[in-house]
């Protein structure tokens, strides 16, 4: 079976709002004036809650590890708590999955989101049931760009990693799927924008209008 599999954050939604609004809340908390950007931070909410908490607290000069560590979980709660508040789907991103499925091809997710909270949001949205399997960044012990989260998700699909490809939106997404040795596609409507061209990637699109053709002309 052929199949596609999408990273989350970032490619399938738009979630640093309610990303960057969780590491707000806990630098309020830890009385840090730290606070990041909803617009110019985007980028760094879909590298994680640990990078997050790194970036802004060395803006307020106050960067240590171990702070990072602590306050890490307490993140992923305050986000778990309110993690559909600003998250909207890409324009036409569901309807070009469903243009998918109905082709034939079968679609899963492969995110660096934690599981139970990809799981969630999914829900949330609406459109947990069109995905046939998910892969979170705890699911298995390594996370993307190990290839394994790749391939996984794939044979719970039951394709072949051979007729995937891996649709994303950062460096991480094509590093994975040139581990696991197959096409990759990065959106352009992420917070890179432009700039994933320079990752070479082997096919990049503007709009999910584009992605079908895309995906036929990697995958045979």
């Amino acid at each position: 079976m052929r199949s596609v599999i999408f990273d989350l954050d970032g490619t399938l939604a738009d979630t640093s709002g309610d990303l960057i609004a969780a590491a707000n809340w806990c630098f309020s908390e830890m009385g840090s004036e730290a606070r990041l950007d909803p617009m110019r931070d985007a980028a760094t909410s879909f590298r994680g809650a640990r990078a997050m908490l790194k970036l802004g607290l060395e803006r307020a000069d106050a960067f240590d590890a171990e702070t990072v560590e602590l306050w890490y979980p307490r993140l992923l709660t305050a986000y778990g708590d309110a993690i559909d508040v600003h998250t909207r789907l890409y324009p036409g991103a569901i309807e070009a999955v469903e243009a998918l499925r109905s082709d034939g091809w079968r679609v899963g997710i492969c995110t660096n989101k934690p599981e139970g909270l990809a799981e969630t949001l999914l829900q949330k949205l609406g459109v947990r049931d069109i995905f046939g399997a998910l892969i979170g960044a705890d699911t298995l012990p390594v996370r993307k760009p190990d290839p394994l989260p790749y391939t996984e998700v794939v044979a719970r699909l039951g394709g072949a990693v051979g007729r995937s490809c891996l649709v994303g939106d950062t460096d991480t997404d094509r590093k994975t799927a040139a581990a696991a040795g197959v096409p990759c596609i990065l959106v352009t409507f992420g917070p890179d924008g432009e700039a994933v061209r320079d990752l070479a990637p082997e096919g990049v699109i503007g709009h999910f209008e584009e992605l079908q053709g895309e995906v036929a002309r990697l995958v045979s």
